[in-house]
């Protein structure tokens, strides 16, 4: 994402269940000429549509919406997440969890001009330093109870699926994503991450070995003491990513 050429302009998107701040918010970008608004959406579910064919740069996004609010946006975008994200809200108790969630900036209701202008020189400067640097899906947005939460990719153990979710195994931890196991092994580094089963991924740095059992099925056992199922099929290709450090069945 991001303008192809100092000249372009930013690409908008304001995203709020109320009309009247969906209007302020675009009179108010539609006064800077280095700013396109290529939409306003009034849900959550509209707006990550529109966040995937408009491919905007710079989004304003409400917090609170109905079914499918600010969080649920950042959640089931993963790579699609524009350069800049200002969350706007009527509540403070969001802020923390909105900058830990990579948002830009947090804008209160009500707000005026000035921190309006602040907050949309922070987005124009960001996307400016950003521009024609790909993002690298270091972390995954994973919805809470009135939070979202980043997890490491670095730090997952290994994945299941569970229903329309996929299970992230963090240590202890287990966090439910609203993502297919599908998406997440596109998404996924290939180099640190591989499928063992239809329904596992593992993190090859946590593989310690692979096996054969006397039934002569196929496992691998992660460091963590944990044995995971592996389906025949995809042996060879765990191996193969393996290479020569653990290319080996016990």
């Amino acid at each position: 994402m991001g303008p192809q050429d100092p000249s372009a302009k930013i690409r908008a998107l304001v995203v709020d269940d109320e009309p009247l701040a969906r209007s302020n918010l675009s009179v108010l970008l539609r006064l800077d000429p280095a700013i396109e608004i290529v939409g306003e959406c009034g849900s959550g579910m509209d707006a990550l549509e529109k966040i995937r064919s408009a491919r905007p740069d710079l989004l304003f996004l409400d917090v609170q919406m109905p079914e499918c609010d600010g969080f649920d946006v950042l959640e089931m975008l993963g790579p699609d997440l524009p350069p800049a994200v200002v969350f706007v809200t009527a509540y403070d108790q969001y802020a923390l969890r909105a900058f830990e969630a990579g948002a830009l900036d947090y804008l209160l209701k009500p707000f005026d001009n000035p921190r309006f202008d602040r907050a949309l020189e922070r987005a124009k400067l960001a996307i400016k330093r950003g521009n024609g640097a790909p993002r690298a899906l270091d972390r995954l947005a994973i919805k809470s109870v009135g939070e979202i939460l980043f997890v490491r990719i670095s730090e997952i153990d290994w994945i299941e699926a569970a229903d329309y979710y996929a299970c992230l195994h963090v240590g202890p931890r287990r966090h439910l994503l609203r993502r297919s196991m599908g998406d997440l092994e596109k998404e996924l580094d290939p180099q640190a991450f591989c499928r063992i089963h239809r329904s596992t991924i593992v993190n090859l740095a946590r593989v310690e070995r692979m096996e054969i059992n006397a039934d002569g099925e196929y496992g691998v056992l992660l460091d963590n003491g944990t044995s995971l199922r592996m389906s025949r099929r995809y042996s060879k290709e765990l191996q193969s990513r393996l290479g020569v450090r653990q290319g080996h069945l016990s």
